[in-house]
């Protein structure tokens, strides 16, 4: 196959939310790409949407791969993957089944996990999605030396973007914006969004939809798509059929 198909077909490779108004906003991840999602626990939702839709093919807003899920926060939910994985019509079972998750507890661990493991994992569970959760969690911990945190954790976001890039994957980090904030969380923070080719805000809206109060969702950085921020209902992660939410002016 030739460079310029090659291109082609990697330019058209997007895994996408399904969610109309956000789809509108940003129309999916490009492998290659290192993305952030932060802010509220929807955050931690929209990447098990993620690992649930990688697997479709990529006619259907896939990329048709296995995921790695490196969790920082324990936050990865069994049972809301498995509910997403239902909604699509999927075998809960086959689908978590193709997501290979390792754990972290410690900042040495995660630390350990992405620049001495990913790279062997990626290899052998075929994949082209990789979740880090929380990642910035384990590096407020006090027990870890300011100056030795904020050193560890710049590595790794310069690490997870070449990484990205040379294996030709989507990186996702997610990031649950502690609060109230402090001076270490909000240079973690930065270091993530300099880093990133995608950077993406979730919170709660000021908004309600049948009495349900709907999720802001903020693009604030992408290197082609215009920045703004529309809002969608968590309901509505499994269906394209979010019209009714409101999507307000770009930035």
């Amino acid at each position: 196959m030739s460079e310029i198909n090659t291109e082609t077909l990697r330019a058209q490779a997007h895994l996408s939310f399904n969610i109309k108004t956000v789809d509108a906003l940003l129309p999916g991840f490009a492998l290659r790409d290192f993305a952030v999602l932060q802010g509220s626990l929807s955050a931690l939702t929209l990447s098990m949407l993620l690992c649930v839709r990688a697997q479709l093919p990529p006619e259907e807003g896939g990329l048709g791969t296995n995921v790695v899920f490196i969790d920082g926060g324990n936050s990865f939910k069994l049972y809301v993957a498995s509910h997403i994985a239902q909604l699509y019509g999927l075998d809960a079972r086959e689908v978590l089944e193709r997501i290979f998750i390792s754990r972290a507890f410690t900042a040495y661990q995660m630390t350990n996990l992405i620049l001495e493991r990913l790279e062997r994992a990626v290899e052998e569970f075929n994949t082209k999605l990789v979740v880090v959760s929380d990642l910035p969690r384990l590096y407020l911990d006090e027990d870890v030396p300011e100056r030795e945190a904020e050193e560890v954790f710049h590595q790794l976001t310069l690490y997870l973007s070449k990484f990205a890039k040379e294996k030709d994957i989507l990186a996702v980090a997610t990031y649950l914006l502690p609060s109230p904030s402090n001076i270490r969380s909000s240079l973690l923070k930065e270091m993530l969004r300099e880093q990133a080719d995608v950077v993406a805000s979730i919170k709660p809206s000021a908004y309600t939809k049948r009495g349900e109060r709907l999720q802001q969702f903020i693009l604030e950085k992408h290197h082609l798509h215009a920045l703004g921020g529309t809002s969608f209902s968590e309901r509505l992660l499994h269906s394209s059929d979010s019209a009714e939410a409101e999507t307000w002016g770009r930035l």
